[in-house]
Protein backbone atom coordinates (compact mmCIF):
# COMPACT_ATOMS: atom_id res chain seq x y z
CA UNK A 1 0.00 0.00 0.00
CA UNK A 2 1.22 3.53 -1.16
CA UNK A 3 1.56 6.23 1.54
CA UNK A 4 -1.61 8.51 2.00
CA UNK A 5 -0.76 12.10 1.29
CA UNK A 6 -1.60 13.81 4.10
CA UNK A 7 -0.42 17.52 3.85
CA UNK A 8 1.46 17.32 0.77
CA UNK A 9 0.01 19.79 -1.73
CA UNK A 10 2.26 20.24 -4.75
CA UNK A 11 2.29 17.01 -7.47
CA UNK A 12 6.03 16.48 -7.19
CA UNK A 13 6.26 15.57 -4.26
CA UNK A 14 3.07 13.00 -4.74
CA UNK A 15 5.40 11.23 -7.65
CA UNK A 16 8.75 12.05 -5.75
CA UNK A 17 7.30 10.59 -2.05
CA UNK A 18 5.73 7.52 -4.44
CA UNK A 19 1.98 8.48 -2.59
CA UNK A 20 -0.76 7.63 -3.70
CA UNK A 21 -2.25 9.68 -6.21
CA UNK A 22 -5.39 9.83 -7.94
CA UNK A 23 -4.74 10.34 -11.92
CA UNK A 24 -6.26 13.62 -12.82
CA UNK A 25 -3.21 14.68 -15.81
CA UNK A 26 -5.88 14.43 -18.32
CA UNK A 27 -6.65 17.82 -17.04
CA UNK A 28 -3.64 18.71 -18.83
CA UNK A 29 -5.71 17.88 -22.80
CA UNK A 30 -8.86 19.63 -21.54
CA UNK A 31 -7.33 23.08 -21.02
CA UNK A 32 -5.34 23.03 -24.42
CA UNK A 33 -8.93 22.07 -26.16
CA UNK A 34 -11.25 23.62 -24.08
CA UNK A 35 -10.04 26.23 -22.21
CA UNK A 36 -9.71 30.22 -22.47
CA UNK A 37 -6.81 31.97 -22.66
CA UNK A 38 -7.42 32.45 -19.09
CA UNK A 39 -9.61 29.74 -17.08
CA UNK A 40 -10.94 30.20 -14.05
CA UNK A 41 -11.38 27.22 -11.90
CA UNK A 42 -14.17 28.06 -9.01
CA UNK A 43 -14.34 24.77 -6.02
CA UNK A 44 -14.91 24.38 -2.60
CA UNK A 45 -11.80 24.55 -0.63
CA UNK A 46 -9.97 21.19 0.00
CA UNK A 47 -10.98 20.02 -3.60
CA UNK A 48 -7.96 19.14 -5.31
CA UNK A 49 -7.27 22.64 -6.74
CA UNK A 50 -3.30 22.78 -5.12
CA UNK A 51 -2.64 19.99 -6.37
CA UNK A 52 -4.12 20.26 -10.20
CA UNK A 53 -2.57 23.56 -10.66
CA UNK A 54 1.25 22.19 -9.15
CA UNK A 55 0.53 19.09 -11.59
CA UNK A 56 -0.33 21.76 -14.87
CA UNK A 57 2.79 23.27 -13.85
CA UNK A 58 5.48 20.03 -13.43
CA UNK A 59 3.83 19.53 -17.37
CA UNK A 60 4.30 22.88 -18.87
CA UNK A 61 7.34 24.37 -17.04
CA UNK A 62 10.17 25.19 -18.83
CA UNK A 63 12.30 24.18 -15.32
CA UNK A 64 16.20 24.87 -14.80
CA UNK A 65 18.44 23.31 -11.77
CA UNK A 66 20.81 25.35 -10.02
CA UNK A 67 23.57 25.07 -12.05
CA UNK A 68 21.40 26.32 -14.91
CA UNK A 69 21.01 23.03 -16.64
CA UNK A 70 17.11 22.49 -17.88
CA UNK A 71 15.50 19.96 -15.97
CA UNK A 72 13.62 16.73 -17.60
CA UNK A 73 9.82 16.85 -16.12
CA UNK A 74 9.12 13.63 -18.41
CA UNK A 75 9.64 11.53 -15.39
CA UNK A 76 6.86 13.35 -13.40
CA UNK A 77 4.25 11.59 -15.80
CA UNK A 78 5.52 8.67 -16.59
CA UNK A 79 2.75 5.63 -16.53
CA UNK A 80 0.04 8.87 -16.26
CA UNK A 81 -2.73 8.84 -18.75
CA UNK A 82 -1.19 12.22 -20.46
CA UNK A 83 1.39 10.16 -21.70
CA UNK A 84 -1.40 8.79 -23.77
CA UNK A 85 -3.01 11.90 -25.31
CA UNK A 86 -0.27 12.42 -28.55
CA UNK A 87 2.11 14.53 -29.15
CA UNK A 88 0.28 17.51 -30.11
CA UNK A 89 -0.44 17.52 -26.58
CA UNK A 90 3.23 16.46 -24.84
CA UNK A 91 5.15 18.95 -27.62
CA UNK A 92 4.02 21.14 -24.93
CA UNK A 93 5.87 18.97 -21.86
CA UNK A 94 8.53 21.18 -20.88
CA UNK A 95 8.17 24.16 -23.09
CA UNK A 96 7.30 27.35 -20.97
CA UNK A 97 8.04 29.83 -18.14
CA UNK A 98 6.26 29.54 -15.72
CA UNK A 99 4.90 31.95 -13.19
CA UNK A 100 3.26 30.04 -9.70
CA UNK A 101 1.30 31.45 -6.96
CA UNK A 102 -0.42 30.84 -4.19
CA UNK A 103 -2.57 33.32 -2.35
CA UNK A 104 -4.27 31.60 0.12
CA UNK A 105 -1.66 32.63 2.79
CA UNK A 106 -3.30 36.13 2.28
CA UNK A 107 -5.29 36.08 5.73
CA UNK A 108 -3.85 38.75 8.25
CA UNK A 109 -5.95 41.66 9.98
CA UNK A 110 -4.62 44.91 8.20
CA UNK A 111 -4.30 45.49 4.99
CA UNK A 112 -0.89 46.21 4.62
CA UNK A 113 0.39 42.85 6.27
CA UNK A 114 -1.87 41.04 4.17
CA UNK A 115 -0.09 42.74 0.82
CA UNK A 116 3.29 42.45 2.53
CA UNK A 117 2.63 38.78 2.32
CA UNK A 118 1.25 38.66 -1.20
CA UNK A 119 4.86 40.62 -2.17
CA UNK A 120 6.32 38.06 -0.49
CA UNK A 121 4.76 35.43 -2.97
CA UNK A 122 5.62 37.32 -5.41
CA UNK A 123 9.13 38.32 -4.65
CA UNK A 124 9.57 34.42 -4.26
CA UNK A 125 8.84 33.36 -7.73
CA UNK A 126 11.07 36.28 -8.97
CA UNK A 127 14.01 34.82 -7.38
CA UNK A 128 12.77 31.08 -9.00
CA UNK A 129 13.80 33.12 -11.95
CA UNK A 130 16.93 35.01 -10.56
CA UNK A 131 18.59 33.57 -13.81
CA UNK A 132 16.72 36.51 -15.81
CA UNK A 133 19.12 39.31 -13.71
CA UNK A 134 22.61 37.97 -16.45
CA UNK A 135 20.58 37.28 -19.36
CA UNK A 136 22.04 38.67 -22.41
CA UNK A 137 18.42 39.04 -23.78
CA UNK A 138 17.22 41.55 -21.24
CA UNK A 139 18.46 45.15 -21.55
CA UNK A 140 19.85 46.88 -19.09
CA UNK A 141 16.75 49.02 -17.82
CA UNK A 142 15.11 45.56 -17.12
CA UNK A 143 17.65 44.08 -15.38
CA UNK A 144 17.69 47.25 -13.55
CA UNK A 145 13.89 46.80 -12.48
CA UNK A 146 14.82 43.16 -12.16
CA UNK A 147 17.14 43.51 -9.31
CA UNK A 148 14.53 45.87 -7.56
CA UNK A 149 12.13 43.63 -6.82
CA UNK A 150 14.75 41.78 -5.43
CA UNK A 151 16.24 44.32 -3.74
CA UNK A 152 13.52 46.56 -2.45
CA UNK A 153 13.21 46.05 1.32
CA UNK A 154 11.27 43.23 3.01
CA UNK A 155 10.41 44.23 6.00
CA UNK A 156 6.68 44.31 7.07
CA UNK A 157 5.33 47.78 6.88
CA UNK A 158 5.08 50.02 10.10
CA UNK A 159 2.75 52.60 11.36
CA UNK A 160 4.59 55.69 9.95
CA UNK A 161 4.26 58.08 7.20
CA UNK A 162 7.46 57.21 5.52
CA UNK A 163 6.69 53.19 5.27
CA UNK A 164 2.83 54.18 4.38
CA UNK A 165 4.82 55.82 1.29
CA UNK A 166 6.70 52.86 0.96
CA UNK A 167 3.39 50.40 0.80
CA UNK A 168 2.15 52.98 -1.29
CA UNK A 169 5.23 52.41 -3.88
CA UNK A 170 5.15 49.02 -3.32
CA UNK A 171 1.89 48.31 -4.01
CA UNK A 172 2.52 49.99 -7.54
CA UNK A 173 5.24 48.38 -8.31
CA UNK A 174 4.70 45.08 -7.74
CA UNK A 175 0.86 45.24 -9.06
CA UNK A 176 2.20 45.28 -11.83
CA UNK A 177 5.68 43.01 -11.57
CA UNK A 178 4.03 39.58 -12.88
CA UNK A 179 2.92 41.09 -16.27
CA UNK A 180 6.76 42.87 -16.57
CA UNK A 181 8.32 39.60 -15.64
CA UNK A 182 6.16 36.86 -18.06
CA UNK A 183 7.73 40.09 -20.54
CA UNK A 184 10.90 39.22 -19.77
CA UNK A 185 10.75 35.49 -19.53
CA UNK A 186 9.53 35.65 -23.01
CA UNK A 187 12.17 37.87 -24.03
CA UNK A 188 14.69 35.01 -22.66
CA UNK A 189 13.06 32.14 -23.84
CA UNK A 190 11.34 32.85 -27.11
CA UNK A 191 8.48 31.20 -25.84
CA UNK A 192 5.37 33.08 -24.08
CA UNK A 193 4.19 32.48 -20.21
CA UNK A 194 1.83 30.34 -18.29
CA UNK A 195 0.51 32.01 -15.69
CA UNK A 196 -0.92 30.08 -12.65
CA UNK A 197 -2.40 31.64 -9.70
CA UNK A 198 -3.90 29.68 -6.68
CA UNK A 199 -6.99 30.92 -4.63
CA UNK A 200 -7.46 34.07 -5.39
CA UNK A 201 -10.41 34.89 -3.39
CA UNK A 202 -8.49 34.10 -0.11
CA UNK A 203 -6.84 37.49 0.42
CA UNK A 204 -10.39 38.98 -0.88
CA UNK A 205 -12.94 36.99 1.37
CA UNK A 206 -10.12 37.54 4.59
CA UNK A 207 -10.44 41.31 3.86
CA UNK A 208 -14.20 41.57 3.45
CA UNK A 209 -14.61 40.24 7.13
CA UNK A 210 -11.07 42.16 8.27
CA UNK A 211 -12.93 45.47 6.98
CA UNK A 212 -10.30 46.41 4.28
CA UNK A 213 -12.08 44.98 1.29
CA UNK A 214 -11.86 48.05 -1.09
CA UNK A 215 -8.20 48.49 -0.60
CA UNK A 216 -7.81 44.71 -1.20
CA UNK A 217 -10.04 44.82 -4.58
CA UNK A 218 -7.95 47.71 -5.72
CA UNK A 219 -5.25 45.99 -5.62
CA UNK A 220 -6.14 42.54 -7.31
CA UNK A 221 -8.16 44.40 -10.19
CA UNK A 222 -4.82 46.04 -10.61
CA UNK A 223 -2.69 43.08 -10.15
CA UNK A 224 -4.77 40.84 -13.14
CA UNK A 225 -5.33 43.99 -15.34
CA UNK A 226 -1.24 44.07 -15.97
CA UNK A 227 -0.88 40.23 -15.87
CA UNK A 228 -3.97 39.09 -17.47
CA UNK A 229 -5.41 41.30 -19.65
CA UNK A 230 -2.76 44.42 -21.12
CA UNK A 231 0.12 40.96 -21.42
CA UNK A 232 0.60 40.14 -24.80
CA UNK A 233 3.33 37.16 -23.65
CA UNK A 234 0.69 35.32 -22.16
CA UNK A 235 0.15 31.68 -23.46
CA UNK A 236 -2.30 31.22 -21.29
CA UNK A 237 -3.44 31.72 -17.62
CA UNK A 238 -5.54 29.28 -15.10
CA UNK A 239 -6.89 30.83 -11.80
CA UNK A 240 -8.62 29.02 -8.99
CA UNK A 241 -10.56 29.94 -5.91
CA UNK A 242 -14.41 29.12 -4.53
CA UNK A 243 -15.99 32.40 -5.86
CA UNK A 244 -16.25 34.50 -9.28
CA UNK A 245 -15.99 37.83 -7.89
CA UNK A 246 -16.59 39.80 -11.25
CA UNK A 247 -18.90 43.02 -9.75
CA UNK A 248 -16.06 44.60 -8.27
CA UNK A 249 -14.54 44.17 -12.16
CA UNK A 250 -11.79 42.43 -10.93
CA UNK A 251 -11.77 40.92 -14.27
CA UNK A 252 -12.49 43.88 -16.21
CA UNK A 253 -12.17 43.38 -19.93
CA UNK A 254 -11.33 40.19 -19.60
CA UNK A 255 -13.01 38.91 -22.61
CA UNK A 256 -11.22 35.91 -22.82
CA UNK A 257 -12.24 34.14 -19.98
CA UNK A 258 -13.83 30.65 -19.55
CA UNK A 259 -15.40 29.97 -16.29
CA UNK A 260 -15.51 26.41 -15.40
CA UNK A 261 -17.69 26.43 -11.77
CA UNK A 262 -19.29 23.96 -10.41
CA UNK A 263 -21.97 24.25 -12.19
CA UNK A 264 -20.15 23.89 -15.63
CA UNK A 265 -19.98 21.35 -17.90
CA UNK A 266 -16.37 21.27 -18.57
CA UNK A 267 -13.63 19.26 -16.46
CA UNK A 268 -15.99 18.30 -13.95
CA UNK A 269 -14.15 15.01 -13.20
CA UNK A 270 -10.93 16.96 -12.39
CA UNK A 271 -11.76 18.39 -8.61
CA UNK A 272 -13.25 15.64 -6.66
CA UNK A 273 -12.90 11.97 -6.98
CA UNK A 274 -15.26 10.05 -8.80
CA UNK A 275 -17.29 6.95 -8.25
CA UNK A 276 -14.87 5.18 -10.12
CA UNK A 277 -11.81 6.67 -8.20
CA UNK A 278 -13.19 6.63 -5.26
CA UNK A 279 -14.39 2.66 -5.40
CA UNK A 280 -10.81 1.96 -6.82
CA UNK A 281 -9.45 3.63 -3.75
CA UNK A 282 -11.19 1.99 -1.28
CA UNK A 283 -10.11 -1.46 -2.92
CA UNK A 284 -6.69 -0.26 -2.89
CA UNK A 285 -6.79 -0.13 0.75
CA UNK A 286 -8.54 -2.94 1.20
CA UNK A 287 -11.49 -1.13 2.46
CA UNK A 288 -14.43 -2.29 -0.06
CA UNK A 289 -16.55 -3.14 2.53
CA UNK A 290 -17.06 0.79 3.40
CA UNK A 291 -17.94 1.75 -0.06
CA UNK A 292 -21.52 2.60 1.02
CA UNK A 293 -20.73 3.99 4.00
CA UNK A 294 -18.38 6.49 2.35
CA UNK A 295 -21.37 6.90 -0.06
CA UNK A 296 -23.61 8.15 2.61
CA UNK A 297 -20.86 10.84 3.83
CA UNK A 298 -18.58 11.89 1.23
CA UNK A 299 -20.44 11.92 -1.96
CA UNK A 300 -23.63 13.83 -3.22
CA UNK A 301 -21.74 16.47 -5.03
CA UNK A 302 -22.62 17.08 -8.45
CA UNK A 303 -20.06 19.25 -10.82
CA UNK A 304 -21.48 19.92 -14.15
CA UNK A 305 -22.54 16.37 -15.32
CA UNK A 306 -20.50 14.52 -12.94
CA UNK A 307 -21.30 13.16 -9.86
CA UNK A 308 -17.96 13.56 -7.49
CA UNK A 309 -16.69 12.87 -3.74
CA UNK A 310 -14.98 15.53 -1.20
CA UNK A 311 -11.39 14.02 -2.16
CA UNK A 312 -10.01 15.43 1.17
CA UNK A 313 -12.21 13.73 3.21
CA UNK A 314 -11.79 9.98 1.63
CA UNK A 315 -8.47 10.54 1.67
CA UNK A 316 -8.75 11.10 5.35
CA UNK A 317 -11.04 8.45 5.76
CA UNK A 318 -9.17 5.60 4.25
CA UNK A 319 -5.98 7.06 6.19
CA UNK A 320 -8.11 6.37 9.85
CA UNK A 321 -9.40 2.96 8.18
CA UNK A 322 -6.40 1.67 7.34
CA UNK A 323 -4.95 1.96 10.94
CA UNK A 324 -8.56 1.20 12.14
CA UNK A 325 -10.70 -0.48 10.24
CA UNK A 326 -14.20 -0.20 12.45
CA UNK A 327 -13.31 3.18 13.26
CA UNK A 328 -16.56 5.69 12.84
CA UNK A 329 -16.74 8.10 10.05
CA UNK A 330 -16.29 11.71 10.99
CA UNK A 331 -16.85 15.18 9.22
CA UNK A 332 -13.06 15.86 8.14
CA UNK A 333 -14.27 18.87 5.95
CA UNK A 334 -15.41 20.92 8.92
CA UNK A 335 -12.28 21.27 10.28
CA UNK A 336 -10.45 22.66 7.18
CA UNK A 337 -13.27 24.81 5.98
CA UNK A 338 -14.71 28.09 6.68
CA UNK A 339 -18.70 27.62 8.26
CA UNK A 340 -18.83 31.13 9.58
CA UNK A 341 -21.17 31.64 6.54
CA UNK A 342 -23.33 28.51 7.73
CA UNK A 343 -23.44 30.39 11.69
CA UNK A 344 -24.32 33.75 9.96
CA UNK A 345 -27.42 32.19 8.41
CA UNK A 346 -28.35 30.05 11.14
CA UNK A 347 -27.96 33.35 13.92
CA UNK A 348 -29.63 35.78 11.34
CA UNK A 349 -32.30 33.62 9.70
CA UNK A 350 -35.75 35.35 9.35
CA UNK A 351 -38.28 32.64 9.74
CA UNK A 352 -38.66 32.43 5.87
CA UNK A 353 -35.27 31.05 5.69
CA UNK A 354 -35.89 29.16 9.11
CA UNK A 355 -38.10 27.20 6.70
CA UNK A 356 -35.97 26.69 4.28
CA UNK A 357 -33.51 25.39 6.53
CA UNK A 358 -35.72 23.00 7.86
CA UNK A 359 -37.01 21.47 4.98
CA UNK A 360 -32.85 21.10 4.02
CA UNK A 361 -32.04 19.66 7.31
CA UNK A 362 -34.68 17.71 7.07
CA UNK A 363 -33.62 15.97 3.66
CA UNK A 364 -35.60 18.34 1.52
CA UNK A 365 -34.78 20.66 -1.26
CA UNK A 366 -35.26 24.84 -1.86
CA UNK A 367 -35.52 26.00 -5.16
CA UNK A 368 -33.81 29.29 -5.88
CA UNK A 369 -32.38 31.08 -8.96
CA UNK A 370 -28.85 31.09 -9.46
CA UNK A 371 -25.77 33.09 -10.62
CA UNK A 372 -22.04 32.79 -10.26
CA UNK A 373 -21.19 36.92 -10.20
CA UNK A 374 -21.42 37.19 -6.32
CA UNK A 375 -19.20 39.20 -4.06
CA UNK A 376 -18.63 38.96 -0.18
CA UNK A 377 -20.79 42.25 0.14
CA UNK A 378 -23.93 40.50 -0.68
CA UNK A 379 -24.05 38.28 1.36
CA UNK A 380 -23.64 39.94 4.49
CA UNK A 381 -27.31 40.44 6.66
CA UNK A 382 -29.81 42.99 5.10
CA UNK A 383 -33.37 43.25 4.83
CA UNK A 384 -34.04 42.55 1.57
CA UNK A 385 -34.37 39.80 -0.63
CA UNK A 386 -31.46 39.69 -3.19
CA UNK A 387 -29.32 39.13 -0.33
CA UNK A 388 -30.81 36.25 0.86
CA UNK A 389 -30.78 34.84 -2.85
CA UNK A 390 -27.19 35.54 -2.93
CA UNK A 391 -26.74 33.73 0.40
CA UNK A 392 -28.17 30.32 -0.90
CA UNK A 393 -26.00 30.80 -4.10
CA UNK A 394 -22.97 31.04 -2.04
CA UNK A 395 -23.68 28.22 -0.01
CA UNK A 396 -24.00 26.35 -3.36
CA UNK A 397 -20.65 27.37 -4.92
CA UNK A 398 -19.02 26.55 -1.43
CA UNK A 399 -19.90 23.10 -1.26
CA UNK A 400 -22.58 23.58 1.28
CA UNK A 401 -25.50 22.63 -1.00
CA UNK A 402 -25.54 20.53 -4.39
CA UNK A 403 -27.88 20.32 -7.48
CA UNK A 404 -30.41 18.11 -8.04
CA UNK A 405 -32.06 19.31 -11.22
CA UNK A 406 -32.01 22.76 -12.76
CA UNK A 407 -34.47 24.86 -15.39
CA UNK A 408 -34.32 27.80 -17.57
CA UNK A 409 -37.03 30.33 -16.86
CA UNK A 410 -36.44 33.53 -19.38
CA UNK A 411 -32.90 33.95 -19.05
CA UNK A 412 -32.52 32.98 -15.52
CA UNK A 413 -31.68 29.67 -14.52
CA UNK A 414 -33.03 27.97 -11.23
CA UNK A 415 -31.63 25.00 -9.18
CA UNK A 416 -33.28 22.59 -6.92
CA UNK A 417 -30.66 22.28 -3.91
CA UNK A 418 -30.32 20.01 -1.13
CA UNK A 419 -27.55 19.24 1.40
CA UNK A 420 -24.75 16.80 -0.45
CA UNK A 421 -24.37 14.43 2.57
CA UNK A 422 -24.15 13.36 6.22
CA UNK A 423 -20.46 15.02 6.20
CA UNK A 424 -22.13 18.69 5.44
CA UNK A 425 -25.57 17.87 7.11
CA UNK A 426 -23.05 17.30 9.95
CA UNK A 427 -22.10 21.43 9.68
CA UNK A 428 -25.70 21.99 9.92
CA UNK A 429 -26.21 20.24 12.46
CA UNK A 430 -23.73 21.50 15.05
CA UNK A 431 -24.29 25.19 14.07
CA UNK A 432 -27.89 24.65 14.71
CA UNK A 433 -27.44 23.30 18.20
CA UNK A 434 -24.54 25.82 19.41
CA UNK A 435 -27.39 28.75 17.69
CA UNK A 436 -29.87 27.25 20.24
CA UNK A 437 -27.42 26.82 23.37
CA UNK A 438 -26.41 30.28 22.63
CA UNK A 439 -29.74 32.23 21.67
CA UNK A 440 -32.14 30.24 22.42
CA UNK A 441 -31.69 28.78 25.93
CA UNK A 442 -28.98 31.34 26.87
CA UNK A 443 -31.81 34.06 26.27
CA UNK A 444 -34.79 31.84 28.03
CA UNK A 445 -36.39 32.59 31.52
CA UNK A 446 -36.43 28.91 32.55
CA UNK A 447 -38.10 29.51 35.90
CA UNK A 448 -40.95 29.79 34.36
CA UNK A 449 -41.28 26.41 33.20
CA UNK A 450 -39.78 25.14 36.81
CA UNK A 451 -42.57 27.63 38.42
CA UNK A 452 -44.92 25.61 36.08
CA UNK A 453 -43.68 22.24 36.60
CA UNK A 454 -44.26 22.27 40.46
CA UNK A 455 -47.43 23.87 40.31
CA UNK A 456 -48.66 21.07 37.84
CA UNK A 457 -49.52 23.65 34.92
CA UNK A 458 -49.93 21.55 32.15
CA UNK A 459 -51.09 24.62 30.08
CA UNK A 460 -48.21 26.97 31.15
CA UNK A 461 -45.93 24.00 30.50
CA UNK A 462 -47.26 23.28 26.99
CA UNK A 463 -46.88 26.69 25.94
CA UNK A 464 -43.06 27.50 27.26
CA UNK A 465 -42.24 24.69 25.40
CA UNK A 466 -43.87 25.37 22.33
CA UNK A 467 -42.72 29.08 22.47
CA UNK A 468 -38.95 26.86 22.80
CA UNK A 469 -39.94 25.42 19.52
CA UNK A 470 -41.41 28.14 17.66
CA UNK A 471 -38.09 29.69 17.92
CA UNK A 472 -36.09 26.46 16.95
CA UNK A 473 -34.50 25.22 13.71
CA UNK A 474 -35.34 21.73 13.81
CA UNK A 475 -33.68 18.49 12.10
CA UNK A 476 -34.60 15.29 13.92
CA UNK A 477 -38.15 16.35 14.55
CA UNK A 478 -39.48 12.37 13.92
CA UNK A 479 -36.66 11.72 16.49
CA UNK A 480 -37.70 11.42 19.77
CA UNK A 481 -33.63 12.20 21.33
CA UNK A 482 -34.33 15.55 19.77
CA UNK A 483 -37.54 16.85 22.00
CA UNK A 484 -35.83 14.94 24.78
CA UNK A 485 -32.76 16.44 25.14
CA UNK A 486 -34.10 19.66 24.50
CA UNK A 487 -36.95 18.90 27.25
CA UNK A 488 -33.94 17.50 29.77
CA UNK A 489 -31.70 20.71 29.09
CA UNK A 490 -34.93 22.90 29.94
CA UNK A 491 -35.23 21.58 33.41
CA UNK A 492 -31.71 21.42 34.44
CA UNK A 493 -32.25 24.24 37.65
CA UNK A 494 -35.38 23.53 38.89
CA UNK A 495 -35.04 24.71 42.29
CA UNK A 496 -35.02 21.95 44.94
CA UNK A 497 -34.74 19.38 42.37
CA UNK A 498 -32.22 16.98 40.07
CA UNK A 499 -32.78 15.97 36.95
CA UNK A 500 -32.07 12.43 35.47
CA UNK A 501 -32.49 10.64 32.24
CA UNK A 502 -32.92 7.15 31.34
CA UNK A 503 -32.76 5.67 34.82
CA UNK A 504 -34.35 2.67 35.84
CA UNK A 505 -37.02 2.44 37.59
CA UNK A 506 -40.05 0.05 37.97
CA UNK A 507 -39.82 -2.24 35.29
CA UNK A 508 -37.95 0.00 32.95
CA UNK A 509 -36.53 3.28 32.41
CA UNK A 510 -38.08 6.26 32.65
CA UNK A 511 -37.34 9.14 30.36
CA UNK A 512 -37.06 12.01 32.57
CA UNK A 513 -37.68 12.09 36.35
CA UNK A 514 -36.98 15.30 38.61
CA UNK A 515 -35.87 13.82 42.38
CA UNK A 516 -36.16 16.28 45.15
CA UNK A 517 -33.41 16.99 47.26
CA UNK A 518 -35.67 16.88 50.22
CA UNK A 519 -37.43 13.86 51.33
CA UNK A 520 -40.71 15.51 51.81
CA UNK A 521 -41.16 16.63 48.20
CA UNK A 522 -42.56 14.68 45.33
CA UNK A 523 -40.72 13.41 42.50
CA UNK A 524 -41.69 14.42 38.93
CA UNK A 525 -42.15 12.01 36.05
CA UNK A 526 -42.15 12.76 32.41
CA UNK A 527 -42.30 10.67 29.44
CA UNK A 528 -42.05 11.83 26.05
CA UNK A 529 -43.74 10.53 22.80
CA UNK A 530 -43.33 12.07 19.21
CA UNK A 531 -46.45 11.67 16.35
CA UNK A 532 -45.73 12.50 12.74
CA UNK A 533 -49.28 13.96 12.82
CA UNK A 534 -50.76 16.70 15.01
CA UNK A 535 -54.60 14.23 15.08
CA UNK A 536 -52.39 11.90 16.47
CA UNK A 537 -50.91 13.55 19.48
CA UNK A 538 -53.54 12.58 22.19
CA UNK A 539 -52.53 8.58 20.84
CA UNK A 540 -49.02 9.52 21.83
CA UNK A 541 -50.51 11.36 24.99
CA UNK A 542 -52.19 7.80 25.90
CA UNK A 543 -49.00 5.82 24.93
CA UNK A 544 -47.13 7.67 27.70
CA UNK A 545 -49.71 7.04 30.20
CA UNK A 546 -49.51 3.23 29.32
CA UNK A 547 -46.41 2.61 29.58
CA UNK A 548 -46.32 4.55 33.06
CA UNK A 549 -48.66 2.10 34.37
CA UNK A 550 -47.71 -0.74 32.51
CA UNK A 551 -43.65 -0.25 33.68
CA UNK A 552 -44.94 1.09 37.06
CA UNK A 553 -42.14 3.76 37.18
CA UNK A 554 -44.33 5.25 40.07
CA UNK A 555 -43.57 2.07 42.31
CA UNK A 556 -40.06 1.64 41.66
CA UNK A 557 -39.55 5.60 42.47
CA UNK A 558 -41.77 5.17 45.77
CA UNK A 559 -39.81 2.16 46.51
CA UNK A 560 -36.69 4.31 46.66
CA UNK A 561 -38.49 5.82 49.35
CA UNK A 562 -39.44 9.49 48.08
CA UNK A 563 -42.62 10.95 49.25
CA UNK A 564 -44.31 10.95 46.14
CA UNK A 565 -44.32 10.99 42.66
CA UNK A 566 -46.23 13.65 39.99
CA UNK A 567 -46.18 12.06 36.52
CA UNK A 568 -47.19 13.89 32.94
CA UNK A 569 -47.01 12.72 29.23
CA UNK A 570 -45.54 14.68 26.83
CA UNK A 571 -46.38 14.59 22.96
CA UNK A 572 -44.77 16.54 20.70
CA UNK A 573 -45.29 16.89 16.96
CA UNK A 574 -42.97 19.24 14.72
CA UNK A 575 -42.94 22.64 16.68
CA UNK A 576 -46.14 21.82 19.13
CA UNK A 577 -46.32 19.60 22.22
CA UNK A 578 -49.38 18.38 24.10
CA UNK A 579 -48.86 18.13 28.27
CA UNK A 580 -51.25 16.10 30.19
CA UNK A 581 -51.18 15.32 33.67
CA UNK A 582 -51.28 11.65 34.53
CA UNK A 583 -53.99 10.30 36.92
CA UNK A 584 -54.25 6.12 37.69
Amino acid sequence: MKKIGIGYEFYKEFVDSDLYYVDKTMLVKDLIEKGGKVTLFTRPRRFGKTLSLSMLRAFFEKEYDYDGNIVDNRRYFEGKKIMEAGEDILSRLGRYPVLFLTLKSAKQPVFSSAFYQIKECIVEEIHRHSYLADSDKLDINEKEQFKGWINNSREPYADNQSDSERLKKDIDMYSKALGQLSKMLKKHHGENTVILIDEYDVPLENAYFAGFYDEMVGFIRSFFESALKTNDSLEFAVITGCLRISKESIFTGLNHLEVSSVNGKNFGEYFGFTQKETEQMLMDYDLSDKIKEVKKWYDGYLFGDTEVYNPWSVIKYVKDHVADHNSLPIPYWSNTSSNSIIKDLIYNADSNMKEELDRLVNGGTIEKKIHEDITYSDISFKDDERNEENLWNFLFFTGYLKKISEKKVGTHIYLTMKIPNLEIQNIYENQITDWFDMEVKKKADFSILHKAVLAKDTEAIGEFVNGILEQCISYFDSDESFYHGIFLSMLYGTPGYSVRSNREEGNGRTDIVLYPNRPKDPAYLFELKVRKKFNEMEDGIEEAFTQIRDQKYEEGILDDGYAGVISFGICFCKKSCVVELYNP
